[in-house]
């Protein structure tokens, strides 16, 4: 057995699943985006983190000791080489092969709204490992602004949720969001495990700096104030 011809092919074919998971997930006219992506980029890691036990411990590190035509799975690799079961990447790779793994029953448009922070720091993690244990460089094979996943600007909004989906789904959908948001805090928002995106809006008179236009009625049933600084 060549190891280092099998390190080389596992790598190669690592950089080109990590491409098409960016690639399905920036496709807008593919529906099924978050459970491709969650796929391709588990199948990334597993072949990266494979040819990194390869090179450190031997071929036959990748096989379960008392199954030896059986490789280890990807949450097998994560344990042996991340083993702090509180390292923000491999909670992040561990929700990811959750919905993975899960990917095969029903799933809603509305996951991409809770996974995405998730995506986009798993992209960051997975350049930087890649460049650790095997000296190479992703965004010398994608350009660096391809790594910036196209989200949706959308919020997941709990009435919405529980008026549209069965009570069983909703729950489920609205308990995952609260526990990512759990482990954002555990982990001091840390960007290794998620990258949040804030949404941020104020108001402007020169109209060619505004995404929206809107005019104040008084007479309108909607009522509102305009604060000039922060009030508590």
């Amino acid at each position: 057995m060549d190891t280092n011809k099998l390190v080389i092919n596992m790598i190669n074919k690592s950089k080109e699943a990590f491409s098409l998971a960016i690639e399905i997930y920036n496709k807008p006219t593919i529906k099924y985006r978050v459970e491709g992506f969650a796929f391709f980029i588990c199948n990334a890691w597993e072949l990266m983190l494979k040819a990194y036990l390869i090179k450190k411990n031997g071929y036959n590190s990748i096989y379960y000791k008392n199954k030896p035509d059986r490789t280890i799975s990807l949450s097998e690799c994560i344990k042996r080489i991340f083993t702090n079961n509180k390292d923000p990447l491999r909670l992040n790779l561990e929700k990811i092969i959750e919905l993975r793994d899960t990917s095969t029953h029903f799933i809603t448009e509305e996951y991409e709204m809770v996974y995405v922070i998730l995506f986009q720091s798993c992209i960051l993690n997975f350049n930087e490992k890649m460049m650790a244990f095997h000296n190479v460089d992703m965004t010398e094979i994608i350009p660096q602004n391809f790594l910036t996943l196209s989200v949706s600007m959308k919020t997941l909004k709990e009435n919405v949720i529980r008026a549209k989906y069965p009570e069983e789904l909703s729950n489920k959908m609205l308990s995952l969001k609260k526990d990512i948001e759990k482990i954002s805090e555990e982990t001091a928002n840390n960007p290794v495990f998620a990258i949040n995106i804030i949404h941020q809006h104020y108001l402007t008179k020169d109209k060619s700096k505004a995404d929206v236009i809107i005019a104040i009625d008084k007479n309108s049933d909607d009522k509102a104030k305009i604060f000039k600084i922060q009030k508590k």
